[in-house]
């Protein structure tokens, strides 16, 4: 098939393309060219911010559209105007982020949604896509990881346990997360444009199980090597922070844990990585090869000190 990849050269992209070469489609990246771009695609070079670069794509034609880059009604918008809808699937990156609190977990594809979300754009994309009656597939993950990751998620642990550094967790670590590697996302996303059932639906997409705080320290702790015992968890108050934000701490600070039935069952799918190969392959593939640098831990300071932080005890 002729399938446009918005992207293509960083994080989800990488290893998406990999995957669509292998199994012989044709492929256009639309990228900034910040990037090395491998053998065989064409490549148009281009910001999509920059409604005149999307010019670029004026009249082109394509059997699929991935967009894992865009992230709001706007962005994939924009792209289709000047394409024109695929002839066989619009493949989206939408995320789990788009989804509203809850007391009943797992999150399944019909749990309500959040329009005052920061994600509340991509939950519009899906809605605007099913309206104009374009095929379309999109995947809701929740935490995506893995080499490549540019957002401080399992790099935020790796850095504080192997810089002996005191490591912050909300009240006693029990909450509850749950982390995908990328290169699942990314066999999920190839092989939904094999399968007509994909067609129109939305699919939770990370790994199978979700892991508490404190399971998630104690298992980055051995992917980098190290004894879970010696990592110093200190404990801090997160009231008066907002749940979903991702600053000082890198995950919500509430349960965020997604039903994956549906994209295993319909897609034979499931994820080649679990929580311990996630993270060790991360460490080894990625973090282990960076240039040695001293993280800014300022904001661990700010919350630990006024939350009368505690040592947790081991789990």
């Amino acid at each position: 098939m002729q399938i446009l990849v918005m992207g293509g050269t960083r994080f989800v992209g990488k290893p998406l393309v990999e995957q669509l070469l292998a199994c012989g489609h044709e492929l256009t990246l639309f990228t900034r060219g910040r990037n090395p771009v491998p053998a065989g695609p064409r490549h148009l070079v281009g910001d999509r911010s920059d409604l005149a670069a999307l010019e670029l794509l004026a009249g082109e034609r394509f059997d699929v559209i991935v967009d894992s880059s865009g992230r709001s009604l706007e962005d994939s918008r924009a792209v289709l105007e000047r394409t024109g809808p695929p002839s066989h699937r619009f493949v989206y990156v939408s995320s789990a982020g788009v989804y509203a609190d809850s007391e009943l977990w797992p999150l399944d594809e019909d749990a309500p949604t959040d329009p005052a979300s920061r994600h509340a754009g991509k939950a519009e994309t899906e809605t605007w896509l099913r309206q104009q009656g374009i095929p379309f597939t999109s995947f809701r993950p929740t935490y995506i990881v893995g080499p490549g990751n540019y957002n401080p998620v399992e790099s935020w642990f790796f850095d504080r346990i192997l810089h002996g550094r005191p490591l912050p967790l909300p009240g006693d670590g029990s909450t509850i997360t749950q982390l995908g590697h990328v290169k699942d996302l990314a066999a999920a996303m190839a092989r939904c444009i094999e399968v007509e059932t994909a067609t129109n639906r939305i699919y939770n997409c990370t790994g199978s199980k979700g892991v508490t705080f404190r399971g998630l320290v104690d298992a980055a702790a051995r992917a980098c090597g190290q004894d879970p015992a010696s990592v110093d968890v200190r404990s801090f108050d997160p009231a008066g922070l907002d749940k979903k934000a991702r600053k000082a701490f890198p995950l919500r600070l509430a349960h965020f844990l997604t039903d994956t039935t549906r994209v295993r069952r319909e897609l034979a799918w499931e994820p080649a990585f679990d929580l311990e190969a996630t993270l060790k392959d991360s460490y080894s593939h990625d973090y282990a090869l960076r240039a040695p640098g001293t993280p800014d831990f300022s904001a661990d300071e700010v919350l630990l000190s006024g939350s009368g932080a505690a040592q947790v005890a081991p789990g």
